[in-house]
């Protein structure tokens, strides 16, 4: 990331000691999205946790004794949304470094439904990063595309947004990849955007900074983030429609049954 971006992320955000518990944040909140040119209500999961990953298969070590283990933070976003015929099903998985909470390490995003499967992928690599899909529309199938690197994704906002300086609002310029969590595959829009950082002027429930993203001219996200740490996504409001707002938040570690 450019220093002039790197500037108004705090690369210790994920360092402290709250992470370090071995339990996963999990946030549900309230959700609607555009399916079929209608708004959908559904939940949606956030799921934020510490893992160590190994290098040799680059996922969540089942061996903590091995030598080539680094910390990572997974973010999982999962919805089931109902439609007329048939629900749609989303999950995105994203991973980032725990030292710097702007640079994707990861993500892999696959979308359900009765018409068929999407997945995609995008990994990091020294010249930037590899995007693999395969996708059941035509005029898609399946392939690989190079991305730029020093970008962030719009996936990722919930989180990487977490991370900002909250203490030195202001604004900035960072380029921003088009949302994956999608049932295509098509090239995906590399924004210039434009980023404003300042005190929510709306009331919440708790006292909240708001974080514009201008995509382009006519594409504005909105987030709410809490003040106080670990500075919860508490809403969200995007130009396509896709709103959130924040119903439970629990820490537990989920996979123990």
């Amino acid at each position: 990331m450019a220093p002039e971006v790197a500037q108004h992320f705090d690369a210790g955000w994920a360092q402290r000691a709250w992470w370090d518990d071995g339990l996963a944040e999990v946030a549900t909140y309230e959700a609607e999205r555009v399916i079929y040119n209608k708004p959908r209500q559904f939940e949606y999961t956030l799921i934020t946790v510490k893992e160590d990953f190994n290098r040799q298969f680059n996922v969540k070590t089942d061996d903590y004794q091995r030598p080539d283990l680094f910390p990572v933070m997974k973010v999982n976003e999962f919805c089931r949304i109902p439609t007329d015929n048939y629900p749609y099903h989303f999950l995105t998985s994203l991973f980032f470094p725990r030292e710097q909470p702007t640079a994707l390490h990861k993500l892999t995003t696959s979308s359900q439904e009765w018409c068929g499967t999407t997945f995609k992928a995008v990994q990091a690599s020294a010249t930037g990063y590899q995007l693999t899909y395969n996708s059941y529309w035509d005029g898609q199938g399946e392939g690989t595309r190079p991305l730029p690197g020093a970008m962030l994704f719009e996936d990722a906002l919930p989180y990487t947004l977490r991370s900002l300086r909250f203490d030195q609002p202001g604004a900035f310029n960072v380029p921003i990849c088009e949302l994956q969590q999608t049932s295509k595959a098509t090239p995906p829009v590399l924004y210039q955007a434009r980023v404003q950082v300042e005190a929510s002027a709306q009331e919440l429930a708790q006292p909240a900074w708001q974080v514009t993203v201008q995509l382009d001219s006519a594409k504005t996200n909105t987030y709410w983030f809490a003040k106080a740490y670990p500075n919860l996504l508490l809403r969200q409001q995007t130009w396509d429609g896709r709103t959130l707002n924040l119903k439970s938040v629990r820490r537990y570690a989920y996979w123990q049954h």
